[in-house]
Order: C-alpha cells, then sequence, then structure tokens
C-alpha cells in the first residue's frame, strides 16, 4: 500500500500544479473520491486549510457505509499532507512582479509592543 499512497500522494501534487485530469492507478478512484469528499467539508482557519481529522475520516466511512481499513485511512492523511504542503508552499510564492510584506517583524517584541497588539 506504500507504493499506492505515494502514487496517489504524486498524482494530487501534480494534478494541483497543472489541473487536467487525473491519472488514477486502477482501483484507486474510491480513495480519491473518498479524498475528495472529505476535503471539500473540511475546514479553514484564518491562514488557510485545516487538515482532516480522524473523526471527520471516521465519520465519512460511517455514513458513506465503506469498509475501508486502516491503511485505506493512510492514503487519505497522505493525501491530506500532499494538499496541505503544497497549499501553503504555493501560497508562500508572490505573484510575479507583486510586492510581499515581510513574514517577519524586524522589530523585537517589547511589553509595549505586546500590550499594543494582545491589549
Amino acid at each position: 500500500m506504500v507504493k499506492l499512497e505515494r502514487l496517489l500522494s504524486a498524482e494530487l501534487r501534480r494534478n494541483l500544479a497543472a489541473g487536467g485530469r487525473p491519472r488514477l492507478p486502477d482501483g484507486a478512484d474510491i480513495l480519491w473520491g473518498a479524498f475528495l469528499d472529505l476535503s471539500k467539508a473540511r475546514s479553514y482557519h484564518a491562514a488557510g486549510p485545516n487538515p482532516i481529522s480522524f473523526n471527520e475520516i471516521e465519520a465519512w466511512i460511517r455514513l458513506m457505509r465503506w469498509p475501508l481499513r486502516p491503511h485505506h485511512v493512510a492514503i487519505i492523511r497522505a493525501l491530506d499532507d500532499s494538499f496541505i504542503e503544497s497549499f501553503y508552499r504555493n501560497r508562500a510564492q508572490p505573484p510575479a512582479g507583486g510586492k510581499t510584506v515581510p513574514q517577519r517583524s524586524g522589530h523585537a517584541v517589547s511589553p509595549q509592543l505586546f500590550d499594543v497588539i494582545f491589549g
């Protein structure tokens, strides 16, 4: 199953980068569909997507009545890891010719600055 996990993760990264129709190995369409369903229902925070939790996967398995095994869940989690990694890597790159704000301030945190930010 490790080979399938690597193949699907690589295909997801390729698909996120280039788009188009995914080229899935035989028998992987169920896991790919499960990941897509779970990804559609994922929660987001201020900086981007949250990982799919084990509770969400378990609830999906019960609702859809799919007899997924632990190695199937590991593959779904690996796909999610690839998705999250791709999201944040692409987000870190500024658009061509665009200006960005530095991710870190050059100022040291002082008690006064802390009070200004957090009250």
